[in-house]
């Protein structure tokens, strides 16, 4: 005796994880998660030709278990595909904190290639830097950046140094250049204010310093050896130089170096030289070479045109 299995739901012959609906001649296309409560009998719509399926058990305490058992592995297997689907679906999915020694090494490595910082013109060593009057003069081999200045003025001297001839107990440079902003004076053209201040600019040097003594023996005489128009850091300027005899020691030599400044309301500036001429000093020209080496602070240079300081006078 034949017997027709009910319409209803059953494990599906292909998915046991799933129950598909039987309406009592052929299974149709709707399914379910086995163990769900039943809803109401959908449509009867046929897969079309399905092959013939063994005729369902009915359920038991035994078919209860199996399909407890399927919907645990249903729900283990739809909470993996939530977590593939939060992966996957675009969103960004949270990540793990790098270890704390990666940061610090990335970081590390990140300071290690970054580009550092351009240096200020006032830390080379190579150069004097006047940021009041926007200058720099060059500071050649055998020179360097005075440490301690009585005037506060920009200065460099040669590094080596000798007895002064007039005073055993002090030590002179074989040569000095420092620059200033002329103050006092109404003195408005670059040649009035080179050759006034030159006559200073030989006191300084060679005469009586700021503690009273006289390391040279003080200036017994003088003559102008050179003075002219000069170009200095694209601006037309005028130099005044002189031969200094002293008292002590082979005497040497002074220049004073005045130019219209190209910042601010362009004021005068002034270089003051002094060079030993004993043994061991710098040649006559390295007046001639700083010279040439000024140059406008950040390296904008414009202004007159001007000739090379004049020969020496006969």
């Amino acid at each position: 005796m034949s017997m027709t299995t009910p319409p209803g739901w059953y494990p599906d012959p292909g998915t046991p994880v799933l129950e598909r609906w039987w309406d009592g001649t052929a299974w149709t296309g709707h399914t379910r998660a086995a163990g769900q409560a039943l809803p109401p009998a959908p449509p009867t719509v046929p897969l079309g030709p399905v092959a013939p399926h063994p005729r369902p058990r009915r359920r038991g305490r035994g078919a209860v278990g199996a399909v407890a058992a399927a919907a645990a592995v249903l729900v283990t297997a739809l909470v993996a595909g939530v977590i593939v689907l939060n992966e996957d679906d675009g969103e960004p999915a949270a990540k793990a904190a790098p270890p704390a020694d990666a940061t610090r090494a990335t970081s590390s490595q990140e300071r290690s290639t970054a580009p550092a910082p351009p240096a200020s013109p006032s830390d080379d060593p190579n150069v004097l830097v006047d940021q009041l009057n926007g200058i720099t003069l060059p500071v050649l081999p055998g020179w360097e950046k005075a440490d301690s200045r009585i005037d506060g003025l920009p200065t460099m001297q040669t590094k080596d140094m000798f007895d002064c001839p007039g005073d055993a107990g002090a030590y002179c440079h074989h040569a000095t250049v420092n620059t200033r902003t002329p103050t006092r004076t109404d003195l408005k053209t670059a040649e009035a204010l080179a050759k006034h201040d030159i006559a200073d600019a030989a006191g300084a040097a060679f005469g009586e310093d700021g503690l009273g003594r006289e390391r040279y023996g003080g200036i017994v005489s003088h003559r102008e050896v050179r003075s002219g128009s000069v170009v200095v850091a694209g601006r037309t300027g005028y130099a005044v130089r002189w031969s200094v005899r002293t008292g002590a020691g082979p005497g040497g030599y002074v220049q004073s170096l005045a130019f219209p400044s190209s910042v601010g309301s362009e004021s005068m500036i002034l270089i003051r030289f002094a060079l030993d001429a004993g043994a061991g000093a710098p040649p006559l020209g390295t007046l001639d070479r700083i010279t040439a080496g000024v140059r406008v602070l950040g390296g904008q240079e414009n202004g007159g045109v001007g000739t090379s300081v004049a020969p020496p006078a006969p």
